[in-house]
């Protein structure tokens, strides 16, 4: 515990999208909380109304729009902004910031690092060096040290309706994990802790380029025996894809791996199973990105993490396929056949 007291203080929530209103609302009620959103409108709705998105937002969060405001009252915040907007939000935080400060982020992407008049469409390969987990861009924008990351089966609506279900804290350092429980568990809402931190993290982006591959098995009509095939060997592939990117197997076979993995894959609550979905419907991807709100982080990973597994000779069909749906020419039902014709000799052979 630091020499400051957390006790009397409020905690905050910096953005107001549906995750980051229902982590406000399960703070709410050990602590007093500062729900930062940009759009004022936003604000205005939950002072007005008690509502955003949908979440009935609980008495004990006050909706604030000054980033400066929100540092000098909070020594613990939880970032949760899409990972495209998070290192500029970083920016405009970080001169606020103390090493007292304490950031457990709840953004599931990642942030790309590029030589000037570079784009992520313009290179052939990324490597580790080029790509950057939240917890890695909060360290490089700031000068907090106690970093975690809040990662799991975590649907936005099922949280706001009280159903169960659990997360885990992620940091290297255990009073990170400590505090992120205390604030965090209830009666329905479990938390584990685990100090693979960037393990986590890569678990928790590369679960939604399968996601993406099983709303759109949904899309197209196919069973249960389809998705058990597509989980399981995703899994397989984000261990690959995890691994070279300097994450431990082990980060990938709890909550935060193959629990948020199932969840993610078989509810149509995910927006990536959504995206998915309607691709195999036969929707354009600009389309689909119109039309709705909230970013659906596993498109530009799929992307992101495409060009890693070049730069690595890493195995990776489902993402690649993925890519050529995404961003070339390739049918999701051509991508379907091709994935189920994919030549694999070994069940398993990463542990």
């Amino acid at each position: 515990m630091t020499s400051r007291s957390l006790s009397d203080k409020p905690v905050a929530v910096i953005g107001a999208g549906n995750f980051g209103s229902a982590v406000a609302n399960l703070l709410a009620p050990h602590t007093k909380v500062l729900l930062y959103a940009r759009d004022e409108s936003v604000i205005e709705k939950i002072k007005l109304n008690r509502e955003n998105r949908g979440h009935k937002m609980h008495d004990n969060i006050t909706p604030v729009s000054d980033l400066a405001y929100v540092a000098n009252s909070c020594d613990i915040l939880f970032p949760i902004v899409p990972s495209a907007h998070f290192r500029s939000m970083m920016k405009r935080l970080s001169p606020y910031l103390h090493p007292y400060h304490i950031l457990i982020h709840g953004t599931k992407g990642f942030d790309i690092t590029l030589p000037k008049g570079e784009s992520v469409d313009s290179i052939n390969a990324l490597s580790r060096s080029q790509v950057k987990t939240m917890s890695e861009v909060i360290r490089e924008e700031s000068v907090a040290i106690r970093v975690g990351c809040l990662a799991g089966p975590n649907l936005s609506k099922e949280l706001a309706a009280g159903q169960p279900a659990a997360t885990v804290i992620a940091s290297q350092f255990n009073e990170v994990i400590v505090l992120g429980k205390r604030l965090l568990r209830n009666n329905h809402f479990q938390v584990y802790g685990n100090n693979d931190l960037v393990g986590v993290e890569l678990a928790g982006v590369l679960k939604n380029i399968i996601a993406i591959a099983a709303g759109a098995l949904s899309g197209m009509g196919y069973g249960e025996n389809a998705k058990g095939l597509l989980i399981s060997r995703g899994m397989v592939e984000m261990i690959y894809l995890g691994r070279s990117l300097g994450g431990n197997t082990r980060a990938f076979l709890g909550v935060a791996g193959v629990g948020d993995l199932v969840t993610t894959c078989n509810s149509s609550l995910s927006r990536n199973f959504n995206v998915g979905y309607r691709l195999a419907q036969g929707e354009s991807l600009p389309n689909i990105l119109e039309s709705t709100d909230e970013i659906a982080e596993g498109i530009n990973t799929v992307k992101i993490a495409k060009k890693c597994a070049d730069y690595y000779q890493v195995k990776a069909p489902i993402t690649n396929t993925l890519y050529k749906v995404l961003f070339e020419d390739l049918t999701m039902k051509q991508a379907l056949q091709y994935l189920m014709r994919y030549p694999l000799n070994v069940d398993i052979d990463f542990l």
